[in-house]
């Protein structure tokens, strides 16, 4: 199928149970993005800021862009004046670089923070514990120019669905604990970010109302080589 007919087939499926659909455009070319964008697709993810900033650079301005890749400090202010969200929010220190750079582009950034809950010491996150040390501190609460939507996390890689589940699960019981805690009077805390075109259907039975699909939408990604983040 083409891409336009991934993106109905997807939000035929979706769109009744409220699931927002994100198109991760990591490596994929322009004509591509805009493909999916000429079907209906205004949100698209990118993993790496450079890519990020050239196809915001050269595609319609009224898409809305997704940091969804692990962010370095000195990166945010190539992205701050026109990213939508930052989904893997995984540190205070990146949380304040964050601020500092909306406050200077006059806008509040919203950003998910990315919770650690695969069984792989390659994935980025904060622990359950950390989230809530964060959610506490003074430094957070200082912060005026960014805006906490929610939570994102990645499952495990493997063939096993109940581990997979199983952290899917904790991470919706999570999500609705640091809503009741931290977040129960602001209802823009509304976005838990779960589940991958290898897992989506799985998240979306736990309780996920963000999918970020790649493959499933523009087909096997074939790998290019970019300059470093």
């Amino acid at each position: 199928m083409s891409i336009a007919d991934n993106i109905k087939s997807l939000k035929n499926e979706t769109g009744p149970i409220n699931v927002t659909l994100l198109a991760v455009s990591k490596t994929k070319s322009n004509e591509e993005v805009l493909e999916a964008y000429n079907a209906g697709q205004r949100l698209f993810g990118e993993n790496q800021v450079q890519e990020l900033v050239e196809k915001h650079e050269h595609l319609p301005q009224d898409i809305e862009w997704h940091l969804i890749g692990h962010l370095q400090t000195n990166k945010v202010k190539y992205i701050a004046p026109f990213i939508s969200m930052i989904q893997s929010v995984d540190s205070l220190k990146l949380l304040q670089e964050i601020d500092k750079h909306a406050t200077k582009n006059n806008r509040i950034i919203d950003c998910l923070l990315e919770v650690y809950i695969a069984d792989e010491e390659t994935k980025f996150g904060l622990g359950f514990d950390e989230a809530i040390e964060l959610l506490r501190s003074e430094e957070f609460a200082a912060l005026k120019h960014i805006r906490i939507r929610g939570l994102m996390g990645i499952a495990t890689n493997t063939d096993n669905q109940k581990q997979i589940k199983d952290e899917f699960y904790e991470l919706k019981t999570f999500f609705d604990g640091i809503k009741q805690s931290f977040f129960r009077k602001e209802p823009t805390f509304d976005t838990l970010s779960m589940g991958m075109s290898s897992d989506y259907k799985v998240a979306i039975e736990q309780g996920s109302n963000m999918i970020r699909l790649g493959s499933t939408i523009f087909g096997q990604r074939v790998i290019k080589h970019w300059k470093n983040n």
